[in-house]
């Protein structure tokens, strides 16, 4: 947010307009609809325990509840993140929207959307979650909204079809429920988690399954109940980690341990590091044998680890090597170049497998909106179609243009 002098820095309705305006500046909100909708809800009372300067940030999250270790298991989501959220939903006067995972200010931004003639439901697996979210919505004056205590999961039956389904917590999986419940050219936008990476992805309803129209990066408090993640996590020693959700790789701490202690190999692939985040879900989604490393400060200060790892980088695995991406400067690609560091005895053979991709990103995919995401549910085909991530109640393929 732009710096505000102090005899305005507690008016939330200048707050509002600077966030509103901030919004429009980065591309957040494009549309006159939303602009409106921001415009005319007040965030603070949905926040009503949060200074307003973190209420009104762009980029900030408010918490709501933690768990008992003190982690965040619901939050206000930045204005940011709805902003382009409801950009890519679409949602327009009169239609039927099911919001899951309740807050209620962003159930608040929807009402604003459909207006008087629509109807907006807002449902979430947690009782104080709900409650509060019927408190502020009430204290706010969108008394209309229909706030539901139940796993998201199974979605809201009573209500479908709806036009638009937006979902505000990471998913691992789309159940049948969702699908079923979105009317025959509906959409539904997710945060869908795939190999530990997140995208808020719009899709559209085609025939039984779903195709994307969008997608950008998110983050997002992980699903409950039904819902919930598989993951698997190996700690392989203090302050380092893998995690997976593909249950065909290999997780074993011992001789993946074993192999940070072998002397490391780099391997640079002379293609540009540029656009991270689309250079990470194309990792993500077409290494064989995909997990994400994880490494503490410490760690890498250690110099045993780059500071990729710091918040989680693509891995490619094997029984007993690792190898992940780095980067270093170099001009002549452009500023900086992506490359491998790789450890254990298949670390040659992991490092020209990434290599290979990073090359085959940078000469192809380059840029922003590459993928295309199709969602189909019911019975797994054999063979798994290529770069087809399996779920519980379907898969998800992903193409390159």
């Amino acid at each position: 947010m732009t710096a505000l002098d102090d005899s305005t820095v507690r008016d939330p309705d200048t707050l509002r307009a600077d966030m509103v305006r901030a919004l429009r500046d980065q591309d957040a909100i494009t549309s006159e609809p939303v602009a409106a909708a921001f415009a005319a809800v007040p965030r603070h009372r949905f926040a009503p325990d949060a200074p307003l300067e973190l209420a009104y940030d762009l980029h900030r999250t408010v918490p709501v509840k933690k768990d008992e270790h003190g982690l965040d298991i619901s939050v206000m989501s930045a204005a940011h993140l709805q902003a382009v959220m409801l950009e890519q939903t679409d949602i327009e006067p009169g239609m039927k929207v099911l919001e899951i995972g309740s807050g209620g200010y962003n159930a608040a931004l929807i009402q604003e959307l459909v207006g008087s003639d629509g109807l907006v439901t807002t449902v979430d697996i947690d009782r104080d979650i709900v409650d509060r979210a019927r408190l502020c919505l009430d204290d706010a004056g969108y008394t209309q909204v229909k706030t539901v205590l139940a796993d998201g999961e199974t979605g809201v039956p009573d209500g479908a079809p709806y036009d638009r389904i937006i979902v505000t917590a990471a998913a691992w999986d789309i159940p049948r429920s969702w699908i079923s419940g979105l009317a025959e050219k509906g959409r539904l936008v997710v945060p869908l988690t795939v190999h530990g990476t997140t995208r808020s992805i719009a899709f559209d309803r085609d025939g039984e399954g779903l195709l994307s129209r969008s997608y950008c990066l998110a983050h997002f408090v992980p699903m409950q109940g039904a819902g919930a993640a598989e993951e698997r996590k190996a700690m392989l020693r203090d302050g380092v980690a893998l995690r997976t959700d593909d249950v065909r790789v290999p997780l074993d701490a011992r001789p993946l341990n074993h192999a940070l202690d072998t002397p490391r190999l780099e391997r640079w692939s002379g293609a540009a590091y540029d656009l991270p985040d689309e250079l990470e879900l194309y990792l993500t989604l077409n290494l064989p044998s995909p997990a994400r490393l994880h490494a503490a400060q410490g760690i890498v200060d250690s110099g045993l680890v780059e500071a990729s790892a710091l918040k989680g980088v693509p891995a490619l695995v094997s029984r007993d090597s690792i190898a992940y991406r780095t980067r270093r400067e170099n001009q002549d690609t452009g500023g900086f170049e992506s490359g491998v560091i790789a450890h254990g005895p298949q670390a040659d053979v992991l490092a020209n497998q990434y290599a290979a991709l990073l090359r085959r990103w940078a000469q192809n995919h380059r840029r922003r909106g590459a993928a295309t995401f199709r969602y189909l549910p019911g019975p797994v085909p054999a063979p798994l179609p290529q770069c087809a991530v399996l779920r519980r109640h379907g898969i998800v393929t992903v193409t390159w243009g």
